[in-house]
């Protein structure tokens, strides 16, 4: 299933930003920050019409330019389409954020095919689904930032969440891969690494695991949003290939 609103308006820098997973938490304070920033965002989701279309209008409100995109980016077909649709039309992204993903914790021995393959799949196949349609587009025109929200579950571990540090460790070994194949073209791929951020996702978190934070408090979407946010912007040229944790001390 697909569905695009469009909008006449025009991004102030021109470009546009695609982020996937933006209709809440994490992914959608990234695409208000670089609404705020200039661009054009696409605001990808699966299923939740109503979260997206208000993380749009909110946007909209603040003098921003956004567009929803629905489409589950572990579906090959589903994403092949929209994205050859995009890519075939006039915008020109310049911004990618790998977002969309989901847990389905549970110890190990417990753990189901089922369970594996549902984390994997929007973040591994999701990362290869969106990012190679937009690869070469960004050559040609030697400019791009690719950005890939991984976790420090990717990075440490945790227990009960087997499947979602591979897929997350998986994200870090495409980032740093794509990096060296990608820099000579003056485009950067990095990741983001949050801890415990407080969005839907962490809702059921235990409280005791704040006292293994050294800051002792959950992070924000908008604190993971700001760091996105500088990674796309021309400051960070010189960086690319890297893996930045912003977990309040953890790792």
């Amino acid at each position: 299933m697909s569905e695009t609103a469009t909008s006449p308006d025009q991004p102030k820098t021109g470009e546009w930003a695609l982020i996937t997973g933006a209709s809440r938490g994490i992914g959608a304070a990234i695409a208000q920050a670089l609404a705020a920033d200039g661009y054009g965002v696409l605001l990808n989701y699966r299923s939740n019409h109503e979260a997206a279309s208000a993380v749009e209008a909110q946007i909209r409100e603040a003098g921003g330019v956004a567009e929803r995109l629905c489409f589950d980016v572990a579906d090959a077909t589903a994403s092949g389409e929209a994205m050859t649709a995009l890519v075939a039309g006039d915008k020109v992204v310049s911004v990618l954020v790998n977002n969309a993903g989901v847990s389905a914790d549970t110890a190990f021995p417990a753990m189901e095919r089922e369970a594996w393959e549902r984390v994997l799949a929007p973040t591994l196949d999701g990362f290869y689904n969106v990012t190679r349609p937009l690869v070469m587009p960004m050559v040609r025109r030697r400019r791009g930032r690719i950005i890939n929200i991984s976790s420090v579950s990717g990075l440490i571990g945790n227990r009960g969440q087997v499947n979602y540090s591979a897929a997350k460790a998986g994200l870090i070994g495409a980032t740093r891969s794509l990096a060296r194949e990608l820099a000579k073209r003056k485009i950067t791929v990095n990741a983001v690494a949050p801890g415990l951020i407080d969005t839907d996702m962490s809702e059921d978190a235990p409280a005791e695991m704040i006292k293994h934070i050294p800051m002792r408090r959950m992070g924000t979407a908008e604190e993971v949003a700001k760091l996105v946010r500088f990674l796309a912007s021309p400051d960070a040229a010189y960086i690319t290939g890297q893996v930045i944790a912003i977990d309040g001390g953890l790792t």
